[in-house]
């Protein structure tokens, strides 16, 4: 070999070895970093110790209700909302094949065969031409800056955020289910209490009259009596209003038509009380648990990538691109002969003056990154709120329980004294209808503080994050991470 073929060899060697540097290595744009913001070490109503991975915890469970754990396994399933978001994967799955394809060399092939001739006057036909050919060509934008891989990397983090919102999807429809039902269970919980009071009162009506034909009683208080009676009647269709309602939208939760499952739910397990721990973790924790915080990060990570994008733009493109047609053409009266035509060679594309807008795109983009940081920010603190908010309402509501059950003994109390003194003419009916009135409000008020705290444990478990996810899927996001 001749020393100066062996220069040219080394050199399209070292050619080819830049080339693949280029395509490899130089991407525009910054490198997405996970965001860090301080946080306290604890929340102020909390302990020091991490939850660690809470996703798949399934915290109703610790309301010991076969039935909620029943609906809930149903409707992680069936929720439409969550069915939505899911199928909203698929379309960011796909983008991202999309986005990763205007890098790759095209190839499109074609084929055709056309008939040609002339008619003449005593129906011949004259000049008759058949033609049948083929078309590949092919077409390359060289990648040299990064355009398309900024753009199937944002692509990418677009599908970890259509993840996200699917899980936090998950985490909206147990928040909303669990508290329907919670309702539910109270109102049902309201209509006893109700028909009780409803039973004591008109056990009284009926005593007062007695009373007023014996001349022990006043017509006046017979009056009152009665009104009471009417009074507790009246509450109850509204009560029967409420449950139904919360009935309703349970079903609607699951999927189902709305009457489906009114004559499961009517049958009553009384007011859920939740029995488990109070885990409410530490703030670092909700960076990891939260699927709205991981979706506002994944989105950041898009925004930053379009950087990128926009600033691959501003430098030169080179694009190869090729054809081969071969055709075969075949006259009346003659042998048919082929031919071939081909093309192949780059193009260069340079933009030099577009009045800025180039420069303006990549400003956009830049403008819309800082602005994800901020939302991605604002999602944090909500977080770290929301728990802070929901700790501080299991604890303060959790308090009162007690007290309200000893106010409901001593007024039931009140009640059986004040009505053995009525019916020995010791004291007056007003007595008895002031110890029922007291009996039914703190009835009520401790019925509506279990509601409560039964409530603000699904807000604090739904706060931190927990229990979106099964087993079975909860390394879904992350698998699909690692294999792209």
């Amino acid at each position: 070999m001749s020393p100066s073929l062996c220069t040219k060899t080394s050199s399209l060697r070292y050619a080819a070895s830049a080339i693949t540097l280029l395509l490899a290595g130089c991407v525009s744009g910054p490198d997405h970093a996970p965001p860090q913001m301080p946080l306290p070490a604890k929340f102020q109503e909390g302990g020091s110790k991490s939850n660690g991975d809470v996703v798949a915890a399934q915290w109703w469970t610790a309301y010991r209700d076969k039935q909620l754990d029943g609906l809930v396994a149903h409707g992680l399933s069936e929720n439409l909302d969550v069915l939505q978001a899911l199928e909203r994967i698929n379309s960011a799955s796909a983008n991202v094949t999309v986005a990763g394809a205007g890098g790759l060399p095209s190839l499109d092939v074609g084929a055709s065969h056309t008939v040609y001739g002339e008619k003449g006057s005593q129906r011949t036909t004259i000049g008759t031409k058949n033609t049948t050919g083929g078309e590949a060509s092919l077409s390359w934008l060289l990648d040299f800056f990064g355009q398309y891989r900024r753009s199937k990397e944002s692509a990418i983090a677009s599908l970890g955020a259509a993840y996200a919102t699917a899980d936090d999807a998950k985490l909206t429809f147990l928040k909303d289910l669990v508290s329907s039902y919670v309702d539910a269970r109270y109102y049902q919980q309201r209509i006893a209490l109700s028909q009780a009071n409803l039973k004591s009162r008109q056990e009284t009506y009926e005593l007062t009259q007695l009373q007023l034909k014996a001349g022990a009683a006043s017509r006046l208080d017979v009056v009152q009596a009665e009104g009471l009676v009417q009074s507790t009647k009246a509450d109850i269709p509204g009560l029967e209003q409420s449950f139904t309602v919360s009935a309703h939208h349970i079903a609607l939760l699951l999927g189902m038509p709305a009457a489906s499952l009114m004559n499961e739910l009517q049958r009553s397990t009384g007011q859920p009380v939740f029995r488990g721990d109070i885990r409410a973790g530490i703030p670092a924790d909700l960076i990891r648990n939260r699927p709205d915080i991981r979706k506002a990060e994944r989105d950041l990570a898009a925004a930053v990538a379009d950087i990128g994008a926009a600033e691959a733009q501003l430098y030169p493109s080179i694009s190869l691109s090729g054809s081969i047609s071969p055709s075969w053409v075949k006259s009346s009266g003659a042998s048919g002969g082929t031919m071939t035509s081909w093309s192949f060679g780059p193009t260069l594309n340079l933009p030099i003056f577009d009045g800025g807008k180039l420069r303006a795109n990549v400003d956009i983009e830049k403008s819309d990154a800082k602005a994800q940081y901020l939302a991605w920010k604002e999602a944090v603190l909500n977080g770290v709120e929301e728990v802070e908010n929901a700790l501080s309402a299991v604890r303060r509501d959790t308090q009162t329980l007690a007290p309200l059950r000893r106010q409901v003994q001593t007024a039931e109390e009140s009640l059986a004294l004040s009505t053995t003194s009525y019916k020995d003419g010791a004291s007056s009916l007003l007595d008895v209808l002031d110890a029922q009135r007291s009996v039914s409000d703190a009835q009520a008020s401790l019925a509506a503080t279990v509601q409560e705290v039964a409530k603000d444990y699904v807000d604090l478990y739904v706060a931190i994050g927990a229990g979106y996810l099964t087993e079975q899927g909860q390394n879904a996001p992350e698998r699909m991470a690692k294999s792209d």
